[in-house]
């Protein structure tokens, strides 16, 4: 049956589910109020990355019915998803605990690698190793850290946004260019359902996504990745390069971070990418740098490791070094 209606849909459901929140927000005071540790200097409404998670898990359940997607990657999508969707809304209406949130984050990644299977062989220069239980655990710690960093980084008017869609797109233009285009509807609904959103986030964005749209994304993000290394092991390599963006400014900023003894769960403005937009004193430029970056930089290396061209290992760190350089150029993780 013909799944790509849903596409269209998914887009126009979380274009005006968002501004139906954007009114709820406004009506019980969800409001960012600028502080000093802000990177936007205008109250926004918040809690708008509600309409991406409802999209894209309706229409997840919907092809699931249709058998366009497994039962079980629909398990782990919606029990993982909505778990970090719910603790995430609770968090943005009120502070939870650290440690509590942690706690949930990892209950969601055990919840969906049951349902996925775990983390399967791992390719690494042509060899194939299978690391057993000790990937499972690893598996584990990659989906936290990402849901994690993927809120790190919504820091500034659209950027969570348009990474996930270049990552989405690119993710889709790898399988079909591999012959896994059956494989292409999640991360294209996913694409889809940010879009609708993205016309509220855009530069100067008018509602934020909050911590339910950005945990969701982050470890949504790192299940079809997760799932693309079942489908073919170069693919979990192409993924990660396409995500090199959030990734490698993230980690970065955490490690310099750690080594100062900061605790690294309090809100601050040290990334690459909030001084970036501190000097150029817009977020615009920006948020459509990465876009340019997944686009032009990152999307290639993926498309040659997907396609067996070049070692997975290599190709990431190849991708990560001009990252890397910028994210010292900008003083990611350096006191402010």
């Amino acid at each position: 049956m013909n799944m790509w209606w849903l596409l269209p849909a998914c887009a126009i459901v979380a274009l005006f589910l968002t501004g139906a929140l954007r009114q709820y927000a406004l009506a019980r005071s969800l409001i960012d109020v600028p502080n000093a540790r802000s990177s936007h200097v205008v109250p926004t409404p918040r809690g708008g990355g509600v309409s991406i998670v409802v999209s894209f898990l309706v229409a997840l359940m919907l092809s699931a019915s249709m058998d366009a997607v497994t039962w079980p990657m629909t398990w782990a999508l919606m029990g993982a998803g909505v778990g970090i969707a719910i603790l995430g809304f609770l968090d943005d209406h009120g502070h939870i605990v650290a440690r509590w949130r942690l706690l949930g984050h990892f209950i969601a990644a055990i919840w969906a690698l049951y349902w996925l299977g775990g983390l399967p062989p791992l390719t690494f220069f042509g060899l194939v190793f299978d690391l057993g239980w000790i990937g499972h655990v690893l598996a584990a710690f990659y989906l936290v850290w990402l849901l994690n960093l993927y809120n790190f980084m919504d820091g500034i008017d659209g950027i969570a946004s348009v990474e996930a869609i270049c990552v989405c797109l690119g993710a889709t233009l790898l399988y079909w260019l591999t012959g896994y285009g059956a494989f292409a509807l999640l991360p294209l609904l996913l694409a889809f359902a940010v879009s609708g959103f993205l016309y509220w986030n855009f530069p100067v964005a008018r509602i934020f996504m909050g911590d339910a749209g950005s945990g969701f994304l982050g470890i949504t993000l790192g299940l079809l990745s997760l799932q693309a290394a079942f489908i073919a092991p170069q693919l979990l390599w192409s993924w990660l390069i396409l995500l090199g963006v959030f990734i490698v400014d993230a980690t970065w900023t955490l490690f310099r971070r750690l080594l100062r003894g900061e605790k690294v769960y309090e809100a601050h403005r040290s990334h690459a990418y909030q001084f970036a937009s501190r000097q150029y004193k817009k977020h615009l430029p920006v948020t459509l740098t990465v876009g340019v970056v997944n686009l032009v930089w990152l999307l290639p290396i993926a498309l040659l490791v997907g396609s067996g061209y070049l070692d997975g290992l290599l190709g990431v760190l190849i991708a990560y070094l001009p990252l890397a350089l910028l994210a010292v150029k900008f003083k990611a993780g350096a006191k402010e």
